[in-house]
């Protein structure tokens, strides 16, 4: 497999970031083209290891040490086809997904993992190149009709492999584009829009069918969709937002993340040249250290804020693998994004106690207090609370179930005990023909996690629909990954 002492020889090495001078000027992605023959050296690290862990800590169960042994070898077309066997958007996963795979690396257990999504990309992106990634338009058609509430990555999994199994697919989305939280949610430093829409360009070659600007449950109904359409897959995702319900909340400059975040992609794509939540020459505070943290603070200091601070309640993390976290599992350690390297300070242990107002209305500062965490449970530090300038704050402390949209009542899926959309094994809701994807059926979770929902609700539909599927079912609704 690859290079059998390649992980002894060579040292992992990961492609280069932009200097942080030049690439806070734009909206371009951060990182630097690696010449493809270092890349082969990467991928001649992964071991023959026996058992592959690296499979487990994959929720889409990717052909790992597969395509870095072809990789190696300079094998970049069947390497794409072993990863598209069980992946349908690497690029979008080699640009987002946190690479549970790597903290279940073989190699990592007393060395540097693999660099496992790098590999990924580059292997998909060298096929794009070539002109290699091509549309598979089904040989029939069944006559059976899908719609695939929601354009995000478990929906759009949903639809291509639907699709591809020769029902004829429409894909619904309220905003004015295709692509949910990829489209609208995602900096375009992160990933470029561009990405996205080639791969639509490819579905849409396909067959499939696309509806933006359509909000399901007003403009259309669910009892219409349902005499509409054989089947349904609901991949609404998660999108009822974690609030901060504390003084001073009704202040003006106080927004969810996911109000401020689409007016940065907007910006960064040139669709507006004043966005209409703008912080130049503002001092901005985040509330939430995780990545949507990271995606507020990489816009904030591309729109010029005067000052960034990123708050989090938690502790700061280890930097080493916490005892609590053994290999192969996913550990809560200390990690440093892209953005963070650019400006702004993260403070850890402190809450917010109190929004503070200039007494017009508006925003102009923070009261904080610190925490300790002891015997499962946050307590104040008596003494410690403080101040900080503040005119915008973003709330990006994550989501607490589907959003509770009229489309939920007129179909009459029922809910389980946290408020996402509760399915069986084979992703059907409580409603015969209905299907759940993604965060709507699972909560808040991982991209990686969300294609591979889409995959499988895909092959619970196709068997709802035909008796049987071909179709490969990654996962059960239950399954877990190696992470804490």
């Amino acid at each position: 497999m690859a290079d059998p002492a390649g992980f002894m020889k060579v040292p992992r090495e990961t492609p280069k970031r932009r200097p942080v001078d030049i690439r806070i000027r734009d909206w371009r992605e951060v990182y630097e083209d690696q010449p493809f023959a270092d890349l082969q050296k990467q991928a001649g690290r992964c071991m023959d290891c026996g058992i592959p862990f690296c499979h487990q800590g994959c929720p889409l169960g990717n052909l790992i040490p597969e395509w870095n042994d072809l990789i190696w070898r300079g094998e970049v077309g069947e390497a794409i086809d072993r990863l598209h066997a069980t992946n349908n958007f690497p690029e979008f996963t080699g640009r987002l997904c946190p690479a549970p795979c790597e903290t279940a690396c073989v190699v990592g257990i007393n060395r540097d993992a693999v660099t496992i999504k790098q590999v990924e990309l580059r292997t998909i992106e060298e096929a794009f190149a070539v002109g290699g990634v091509k549309p598979l338009v089904p040989d029939r058609l069944t006559g059976k009709t899908v719609a695939v509430v929601g354009s995000g990555p478990a929906g759009l999994a949903a639809a291509q492999q639907l699709t591809r199994a020769g029902h004829t697919v429409a894909v619904y989305e309220r905003g004015e584009k295709i692509g949910g939280l990829l489209r609208y949610g995602i900096p375009e430093f992160k990933m470029e829009k561009s990405i996205l829409d080639r791969r639509l360009d490819q579905m849409k070659a396909e067959g499939t069918r696309f509806r933006a600007g359509v909000n399901v449950g007003e403009e259309i109904t669910g009892e219409q969709l349902r005499t509409r359409y054989d089947a349904v897959v609901l991949a609404i995702g998660a999108t009822q937002w974690r609030d901060l319900p504390v003084p001073g909340r009704e202040l003006r400059g106080i927004y969810q993340a996911m109000e401020y975040l689409p007016w940065g992609n907007k910006q960064g794509l040139g669709e507006i040249t004043a966005p209409l939540i703008n912080v130049r020459g503002k001092d901005v505070v985040i509330l939430g250290g995780g990545d949507t943290g990271a995606d507020c603070l990489g816009t904030a200091i591309r729109q010029g804020a005067a000052s960034i601070t990123q708050l989090e309640i938690m502790p700061r993390p280890s930097n080493e693998r916490p005892s609590s976290a053994p290999w192969p599992t996913y550990p809560m350690i200390y990690r440093v994004s892209s953005a963070h390297e650019e400006a702004g300070e993260r403070m850890y242990s402190v809450s917010t106690e109190e929004f503070i107002g200039d007494g017009a209305g508006n925003l102009k500062a923070l009261k904080l207090i610190e925490t300790q965490f002891v015997n499962g449970k946050f307590e104040k530090v008596p003494g410690s609370e403080r101040e900080i300038p503040a005119d915008f704050v973003f709330l990006a402390m994550g989501f607490t179930g589907v959003e509770k949209s009229p489309l939920i009542s007129q179909l009459g899926v029922e809910l389980d005990s946290r408020g996402n959309i509760a399915r069986d094994e084979s992703y059907q809701s409580t409603v015969p023909g209905v299907f759940v994807a993604g965060d709507a059926g699972r909560g808040q979770s991982l991209i990686v996690w969300a294609i591979a929902e889409g995959r499988s609700a895909a092959a619970g539909a196709d068997r709802y629909l035909m008796g049987r599927t071909q179709l490969p079912a990654p996962i059960e609704p239950t399954a877990r990954p190696l992470m804490v």
